[in-house]
């Protein structure tokens, strides 16, 4: 009974040095799990069909859209590449050392694919305003080698700040089911961390700055525009394709922002309290769900603004299609087939 009570009261103990060694916050990860294998099964069947759909419509690479559309697509490939490391660490069963490498690796990639598809799809929705504007300086911010620049200097950014994270120094730490990266982390590794967290968020603001502008100007151009028919269903078209990909961007990324600092404050022990901790951890799970679900809806995003894209898919689907058909007939003559004899041997 006294044991019993030990242990309770160690686990609400609202700070001190005990409670840093005896908080688990990664113990009900059940509902994650099968979330992020849902996200998984989902989007890789829909990133391979994207991949074969870009390498088979190759005419539309001197656009900007497209340049963003890829880049986007090689982000999502390799948050699916690094998203079976995450679940088999979450399930607690996986061998140490492959815990230990998905929180000095792929559990760098994924946030590493998790920003660059924000500045991608930001770009995106900015050079889908640019489209209806058919200015001197929108055609130039829309050439494919200005696109290409701001890819790289994106990817080169973002490297230049995760990579520290995979090659700085680490604990030896006890083998625990409930592995916590945090836990691994040296002084100096936890304060890079912490200042990467510090600067992905910066560049998701300048990133949501772009994209509200946009929507806004976008708006603004559909509000003037009302006393030309032809102008107004330009505009029109242009709001509702950016506004759409606004909220869709609004919805994935502004709930894990706002739960990521005080999560990160956590992790670097300036917020204390185990319970505290427990629900920023939960808060900061469910809303990477929702910014990783953005994997499963971007090859609607590609069928929806890329022409060659979509033409190379309907392609394919009438190809099965016609398939089906095919093999149905077929099925029907082998089936048809042997009652007419019957029935022939039947009339002799």
């Amino acid at each position: 009974m006294e044991l019993t009570t030990m242990l309770r009261s160690s686990n609400t103990t609202p700070a001190g040095a005990g409670e840093e060694n005896s908080c688990i916050v990664n113990d009900q990860m059940g509902p994650f799990i099968v979330l992020y294998i849902l996200i998984f099964a989902v989007g890789l069947p829909g990133s391979l069909l994207s991949v074969w759909g870009f390498v088979q419509s190759r005419r539309s690479q001197k656009q900007s859209a497209y340049v963003y559309l890829v880049n986007l697509l090689v982000a999502d490939i390799l948050l699916l590449f690094a998203l079976p490391f995450k679940i088999l660490k979450d399930l607690g069963k996986a061998p140490w050392k492959l815990m230990v490498f998905h929180c000095q690796a792929s559990g760098v990639i994924i946030y590493i694919s998790l920003y660059a598809s924000i500045a991608f799809l930001a770009f995106i929705v900015v050079d889908r305003y640019l489209e209806d504007r058919h200015t001197a300086r929108s055609l130039r911010l829309q050439e494919s080698s200005f696109a290409w620049l701001l890819t790289v200097v994106v990817w080169a950014l973002l490297l230049l700040i995760m990579v520290p994270n995979m090659a700085l120094p680490t604990k030896e730490e006890k083998v625990t089911k409930y592995l916590s990266c945090s836990s691994l982390k040296e002084k100096i590794s936890l304060h890079w961390h912490t200042l990467t967290v510090f600067l992905n968020t910066a560049l998701f603001l300048n990133a949501s700055a772009a994209v509200l502008i946009s929507s806004a100007l976008a708006l603004k151009r559909l509000l003037h525009s009302r006393s030309d028919p032809k102008l107004w269903l330009d505009a029109r078209r242009v709001v509702l394709s950016v506004t759409a990909m606004a909220l869709a961007y609004t919805l994935s990324f502004v709930p894990y922002h706002v739960v990521r600092t005080p999560y990160t404050l956590a992790q670097a022990e300036v917020i204390k309290n185990c319970q505290t901790k427990r629900q920023l951890f939960l808060g900061k799970e469910s809303t990477l769900f929702l910014s990783l679900l953005h994997v499963c809806l971007d090859p609607l995003l590609f069928f929806h603004l890329d022409a060659a894209f979509r033409e190379t898919v309907r392609r394919l689907l009438r190809r099965s299609r016609n398939q089906a058909v095919d093999a149905e007939e077929q099925v029907v003559q082998e089936v048809m087939l042997p009652k007419a004899h019957a029935d022939e041997d039947t009339a002799v």
